[in-house]
């Protein structure tokens, strides 16, 4: 089973991509490394933060690693909050405070088209980076529904679904999520790498 560091100390995703990825890789996350430091996120795409944070850990740690990070682009607001989307209400914020601030932001608009985008970058120790992408489209809930997930879920309504991803089981959420579809177009070539 190869080993391989996820750039996240974050239970939540770390677990979620545990799952998706499956007994072919050992996953490893930041803390059981070492790593406590705050990763760089200064790109403006999430390609380009997916693959400073990657890059970051295999220079700094010489480990082979992979890095994420997803964008939650809204027709209505012109894409945003996007690059933003973990820190939509500020540096500091909580969730919550991102979800409250997009909610207000949708209040009475009709036009309620999101699109889910993660990118995954894995960084080698031969000096190569590479890049998967995942996405899903679907609509923004008028408010919270469900209370499983975590972040934006209980407002994402992927069309394939029809039920927010807060309202939907893990297994169930990861075959249409666009972390579950960049997680396993990254895993069906991680061999050959």
């Amino acid at each position: 089973m190869k080993k391989i560091v996820f750039a996240t100390n974050n239970i939540h995703k770390l677990s979620e991509v545990r799952a998706i990825a499956g007994p072919r890789l050992e996953i490893v996350s930041l803390s059981d490394i070492g790593c406590r430091e705050e990763l760089p996120e200064t790109s403006d795409t999430l390609e380009g933060n997916a693959r400073q944070k990657a890059c970051y850990v295999r220079d700094h740690y010489g480990v082979d690693c992979f890095a994420d990070d997803t964008g939650l682009m809204v027709d209505a607001l012109g894409g945003a909050p996007g690059v933003y989307t973990a820190r939509f209400a500020g540096p500091d914020c909580l969730p919550d405070d991102n979800i409250d601030l997009l909610l207000e932001k949708m209040h009475g608009v009709v036009d309620r088209r999101a699109e889910f985008r993660t990118v995954v970058a894995l960084a080698c120790a031969d000096g190569s980076c590479r890049t998967w992408t995942g996405s899903v489209e679907g609509d923004i809930a008028a408010d919270r529904q469900g209370d499983g997930g975590f972040g934006y879920d209980p407002v994402f309504i992927p069309r394939e679904s029809g039920v927010s991803f807060a309202e939907m089981g893990p297994e169930a959420k990861n075959v249409i999520s666009h972390r579950g579809r960049a997680i396993r177009a990254f895993i069906a070539e991680i061999d050959s790498i």
